[in-house]
């Protein structure tokens, strides 16, 4: 970057590229650098390349990117996080291998895989990434592919919100992933306090990427929420009042709620550090009147709660899995609801532990000390709940069972780790090492990753058809639940040893072999990666024996289990009229649940629609215009968001029409399909037998 700002192109120019660092110097750092910016341009040729080829534009258009469709919204959502995850592992394998190799001496300066300022580039990527565009698009994408079908609804409340909803969070997730072909992101880690994210200490394009991606994906996050809790108020399956939700219906609740009223605080410290860089005010720099602590405040105010809108899905899929895999009703429903509500509540009390160093009065701290620890109770009646669920249960060793052991086994370490850290005298102690970080990874890793992961497994059937590979499917999770022992368990001991988190390098000779061990965790993790991405491929490829067209694979007791696999565009051909708790079970216990509706009538659907696409479209090159300073472009990224919403709203849009003969054709077929299908055991789920039609004697669920 010369400096200077063009009228045409801000302040792009040629030197802002890793190729240029690395033609004018040659290290490990500049060729990670340039290598990882060469993985991104030649992905994006390929997959251009390859959609030409094979002619999916259009289909990939038509069907996918302009649909309103929750289902599909759901899968694009989760297909963007899987390729965040990608990057995120791959960053994270980095770090822990130039720890690894970054030892140095009084005498000698260290060394390490990549220079200082890179490291800090990557542990900020690595966690904005994996917070930001991995668990929240994971978890939203789940609830917007079960949610409505277990409510017993067609879509959501708002589906073209929904679409705009996923654009504003893949144009944050763009800027993210053009940081790296394009400039340099910020160094100030996943929070970016302040005033070292000032324009003084900050004055390049890094923080701004940061902020861009997080006020795009965060309004998007915002209205995401407002469309859940309309969905779940408003479009219930008559007789499913509240408590005949399912659970994951419950927490997805509390995540809209708390959507609702955390997110703003994330935009308004946002806001507050952007007015800074751009428009000098002042909100956070002392000199000048401001308080940087302000920051801290606000943000964790949002980060917080953040943590468990997080893990609240994940608890939701456990509690699904739970039951299903062990063919038994799920113990404590009314406690597991109580439980959830409560976390809701308590986690927007709790945002001052994050900073007990910072100089509170003993009496706030001892506060919000006592607060971090009661929020622990409702979280242990939730896991002590679903080991009296699987209690006694025929329980079926599958991938997702596998994800739950581990899930108790390390969350219930994480968990613990947080009990101590709750102490603030403790906390002050170990704040800034290691045993923080290995903490928090013991809480969102087994809590949030290995939920989710299970729920695609779960529901997979159910998006495309057909189940995913079992063998592979534990495979993966054995080797993500090896990867993450190995990779966090040292930065326990690392950090009582004195190991400050954040650092590039360090000069104590007695960490290397938990380095060591830490870097062999990084290659389990990368395996895993590896593991899951074969697990697709392989499902895919042997699909037709996977295939699922009974849509029950696996014997379950609630709503989405009663529909074809896939699932069509209207969900149900008529809206099912609840009479109990996991109606779906109770159908199969009175005799035949496949009986066909008395009456088809026609469906109204929402059209297809570009309004979504063209949002995303104005979002990011509003971010990217502001992050280089193009002012022309900027302005007409401002004028067209509001002109697209203007155009939307003086549209007469047509609903799409499914005629009742259309949708009576399809659903007899289904249902003949299924009387045709042999019924499987629980023995069978494994096996090519296993069409998603249960063998009804059997449930117990």
């Amino acid at each position: 970057m010369s400096g200077e700002t063009s009228p045409i192109v801000g302040n792009l120019d040629w030197n802002v590229t890793p190729y240029t660092d690395l033609l004018k110097h040659v290290d490990s750092s500049t060729i990670v650098g340039a290598g990882a910016a060469s993985v991104l341009v030649l992905g994006a040729i390929a997959g251009l390349v390859l959609f030409t080829y094979m002619r999916w534009w259009g289909p990939l258009y038509r069907n996918w990117l302009t649909s309103p469709d929750a289902k599909k919204i759901g899968i694009m959502y989760i297909a963007l996080a899987l390729v965040m995850l990608a990057r995120g592992i791959i960053e994270g394998f980095v770090m822990r291998a130039h720890q690894a190799m970054a030892l140095g001496t009084l005498a000698q300066k260290e060394s390490g895989l990549v220079a200082p300022d890179h490291f800090a580039q990557l542990f900020s990527t690595h966690g904005t990434i994996m917070i930001f565009f991995v668990a929240m698009p994971l978890l939203i994408g789940l609830i917007n592919f079960v949610l409505p079908q277990q409510l017993g609804a067609r879509d959501m409340a708002f589906p073209v919100l929904n679409q705009v909803s996923l654009g504003l969070t893949a144009a944050g997730a763009g800027l993210i992933m053009i940081s790296l072909l394009v400039g340099q992101f910020g160094t100030g880690g996943w929070t970016m306090y302040p005033p070292y994210t000032g324009k003084i200490f900050s004055p390049g394009e890094g923080v701004d990427y940061w902020l861009w991606a997080i006020l795009i994906s965060g309004m998007g996050s915002t209205l995401t929420g407002m469309n859940f809790a309309v969905t779940i108020f408003k479009e219930r399956a008559p007789g499913m009042h509240l408590m005949r939700m399912p659970l994951f219906c419950w927490t997805s609740l509390c995540v809209a709620i708390m959507l609702i009223y955390a997110m703003p605080a994330l935009t308004v410290s946002s806001v507050m550090l952007a007015l800074d860089r751009y428009a000098d005010f002042h909100f956070f720099t002392n000199a000048a009147g401001g308080n940087m602590m302000n920051y801290a405040n606000i943000f964790w105010m949002f980060g917080h709660p953040e943590v468990y809108i997080l893990i609240l899905p994940a608890f939701g899929v456990f509690s699904e899995i739970s039951s299903t895999y062990s063919g038994k009703r799920l113990y404590g429903y009314t406690s597991l609801v109580i439980a959830s509500m409560s976390i809701a509540v308590i986690s927007f009390t709790v945002w001052l532990h994050h900073f007990f160093t910072m100089g509170q009065s003993a009496g706030v701290n001892i506060a919000f000390g006592i607060a971090t620890m009661i929020i622990g109770i409702p979280t242990g009646v939730k896991i002590y709940d679903w080991m009296a669920t699987l209690w006694r249960g025929r329980v079926r060793i599958t991938a997702p069972i596998v994800y739950l052991t581990g899930f108790f086994l390390l969350f219930v370490i994480g968990g613990l780790s947080g009990i101590i850290l709750a102490n603030p005298s403790i906390d002050y102690q170990v704040h800034n090492s290691t045993f923080l970080v290995a903490h928090f990874h013991n809480v969102i890793i087994p809590g949030v990753l290995y939920g989710m992961l299970a729920g695609i497994h779960y529901w997979f059937p159910k998006a495309f058809g057909f189940r995913l590979s079992e063998t592979w499917g534990r495979r993966t999770a054995l080797l993500f639940v090896g990867g993450f022992i190995f990779t966090f368990m040292p930065l326990y001991v690392l950090g009582l040893m004195g190991m400050p988190r954040r650092s590039p390098t360090f000069q104590n000779p007695d960490f290397m072999p938990w380095m060591y061990i830490a870097a062999f965790g990084g290659v389990l993790m990368l395996c895993a990666l590896a593991s899951l991405c074969w697990t697709f491929w392989t499902s895919y490829r042997n699909r037709r024996a996977l295939a699922v067209p009974g849509g029950d694979p696996w014997n379950g007791s609630t709503l989405e289990w009663s529909t074809p696999a896939p699932v069509p565009e209207w969900t149900f051909p008529c809206i099912p009229r609840v009479k109990a708790r996991e109606d779906w079970g109770e159908t199969k216990r009175r005799g035949d649940p496949w009986r066909s509706p008395e009456t088809y009538t026609d469906i109204e659907m929402p059209a297809n629609t570009a309004h979504g696409l063209l949002i995303a479209g104005a979002s990011f090159t509003l971010g990217f215009a502001m992050v280089w300073h193009i002012w022309w472009l900027a302005i007409l990224g401002v004028l067209a968001i509001p002109g697209l919403v203007v155009l939307r709203g003086m549209r007469v849009i047509e609903p799409n029409i499914i005629p009742a003969a259309q949708v009576e054709e399809e659903d007899r077929r289904f249902r003949q399909q299924v009387a045709s299908l042999p019924p499987a055991t629980r023995a069978d789920e494994e096996t090519e037998r296993n069409r998603g039609v249960p063998d009804l004697s059997e449930f117990a669920g």
